[in-house]
């Protein structure tokens, strides 16, 4: 008799790494790592934000918007990443499942509508400079913001609500240690098109239209730089670019690897299928604050004084 006939209707069960249940230990270490990195850094870089006014900038508000958005994405997953590697504590209940999913899938949809806002932000600065501060003001940045968490919660809010409906009588393992929207629709014994159709739309009207407005803005800021006359200008403003362009690569490539592996690798291994998802929801977390206080030499003298001043 399978394990999951032992569960309660409303019960799923986590997976951890495929083949490596005996080494849970070992594996919990990098990812605790990986955690305390990101939880740390984003931190961080809110801190020397909101401590440092002359960082209260258009740049340094999008910035710390994004520093929200993946500490959520961190948050998530790390009560059930941990208590599966460490604790071998792999039920979940349908409720929690959906909340995690929501608030996953959620700062997911806001990270990508701040790296399209930041390079918004970026296009504005170059095309534009001397009206940059007048364009790109607090209360409009505020509103980008708050206009970017509503999309996210109006847009997400359907999803728990429709998957809550359907009956789960079929198994009930999942395929990683945290709850998705495309795994759990695989789970109910009744049809899944209207979840299916709505969770596409979900993904084309945010992801899709961000990852497009991205690239516009990049056209445009490409256009901008060509036509400076001064080859020094066009690297130096271009170099402003490189972190923005470090932290869309780092989002989408392992998103789009993702969605590569659930659609065509149904002949891939599950080790596969886990480290994708695991890479796309934990590294960029990780090395973004990394970056970012590597390559903005403001954020790096904050964090200085952070630290000094703490010291003393």
């Amino acid at each position: 008799m399978s394990n999951t006939s032992f569960l309660r209707p409303s019960t799923f069960l986590l997976t951890g790494i495929p083949g490596m249940a005996g080494g849970n230990m070992w594996i919990a270490i990098p990812f605790c790592s990986m955690y305390v990195i990101s939880i740390v850094g984003n931190s961080t870089v809110l801190l020397v934000i909101k401590a440092d006014h002359s960082l209260h900038k258009p740049m340094y508000f999008f910035l710390s918007m994004l520093a929200v958005a993946e500490l959520g994405v961190s948050l998530s997953t790390l009560p059930t990443v941990l208590s599966v590697l460490l604790f071998d504590s792999r039920e979940i209940g349908l409720d929690a499942c959906l909340a995690q999913m929501f608030f996953i899938h959620c700062f997911s949809i806001m990270d990508s509508g701040v790296l399209w806002a930041m390079a918004f932000d970026r296009f504005v600065a170059i095309y534009n400079p001397l009206q940059y501060a007048s364009v790109l003001t607090t209360p409009r940045i505020g509103l980008i913001g708050l206009g970017l968490t509503v999309r996210s919660v109006v847009l997400l809010i359907p999803l728990p609500i429709l998957l809550r409906r359907l009956p789960f009588c079929r198994s009930h393992v999942l395929a990683h240690a945290f709850c998705l929207h495309p795994n759990l629709i695989q789970l109910p014994c009744a049809d899944v098109q209207v979840n299916s159709i709505y969770g596409l739309f979900v993904v084309l009207s945010t992801f899709g239209l961000d990852s497009v407005s991205i690239v516009l803005s990049y056209v445009m800021i490409i256009k901008t730089v060509l036509s400076i006359a001064s080859k020094e200008e066009r690297l130096k403003a271009l170099n402003t670019c490189v972190s923005h362009i470090c932290a869309v690569l780092i989002y989408y490539i392992p998103m789009i690897g993702v969605s590569m592996v659930s659609r065509f690798g149904k002949h891939v291994s599950p080790l596969i299928h886990v480290l994708m998802a695991n890479i796309y929801l934990l590294v960029p977390p990780v090395l973004n604050p990394i970056i970012y206080s590597v390559k903005t030499k403001q954020i790096r003298r904050g964090i200085c004084k952070l630290l000094t001043s703490k010291w003393h």
